[in-house]
């Protein structure tokens, strides 16, 4: 879950077109946030890391060798704090789990909750997604692929930098198997009906919504403390599931 709401605003950053001295550089997943490391995150990095930590600079995963098994297999972008990619994992024993996320407390608290339930059925990078994705994924490899509550970037000039795209909706496709499953989920009303513009627009999938919007809430995901939060103060959240279909 990339929880980013709280984030100051960016409004600073050039637009597209504006003078800069600085390169051009694509549109990433996230947003790079700094933040100070517990005594239980520093675990999960200093013992968790090298047993489940991933690197771009290995390449292309054979993820049967890297699992030791064949099984269903799930990415997550963005996880944020982990524990409903924990929570997942744990639940689904007979099912392998990548995680991708920037922010290193996230990161460490995650990994740390690996150690203490004894599980070795998720992995984790701690890099941009879009890489991940390029350079790590093999094609037609995943049975899900999660992105629950993204950076809506909800000031219009900025909608830009929502990840999801048609560009990125082509490039989840191409991992996905056929009958696999994009899986989204956002408290931004704004944010859900782009996503469903854009996604019905890609081609390949088909929404699972049997009134062609959204789904009901699945029951396989956790509901997080941030979404608890959101439900008392009267936010509603907006699920969305697209199958590959070619």
């Amino acid at each position: 879950m990339t929880d980013n709401h709280d984030l100051p605003d960016t409004a600073d950053l050039p637009e597209a077109g504006a003078e800069s001295s600085f390169p051009r550089r694509a549109i990433r997943s996230f947003v790079m946030r700094a933040g100070r490391m517990t005594d239980a995150q520093k675990r999960g990095i200093d013992l968790g890391w090298p047993r489940f930590g991933l690197n771009l600079e290995n390449g292309l995963l054979n993820l049967d060798a890297l699992f030791g098994r064949e099984a269903p297999r799930t990415l997550e972008i963005g996880f944020g704090m982990g524990q409903s990619l924990l929570e997942m994992a744990q639940a689904a024993p007979e099912q392998d789990f990548i995680g991708v996320e920037v922010h290193r407390p996230g990161v460490g608290s995650l990994l740390n909750g690996v150690l203490t339930a004894g599980i070795d059925n998720l992995r984790v990078f701690d890099c941009d997604a879009i890489e991940v994705l390029n350079q790590c994924i093999p094609d037609a490899s995943l049975d899900r692929v999660l992105l629950f509550f993204p950076d809506p970037w909800h000031k219009k000039k900025h909608n830009k930098r929502r990840i999801v795209q048609l560009a990125f909706a082509e490039q989840l496709r191409s991992k996905l198997k056929i009958g696999g499953v994009f899986h989204m989920a956002t408290d931004w009303e704004a944010y859900a009906e782009h996503m469903l513009e854009v996604m019905s627009a890609a081609p390949g999938y088909r929404n699972l919504a049997e009134d062609g919007t959204y789904v009901p809430r699945p029951e396989e995901r956790p509901i997080t403390k941030f979404e608890r939060r959101g439900e008392r103060l009267g936010h509603g959240v907006w699920d969305l599931k697209f199958e590959r279909i070619e």
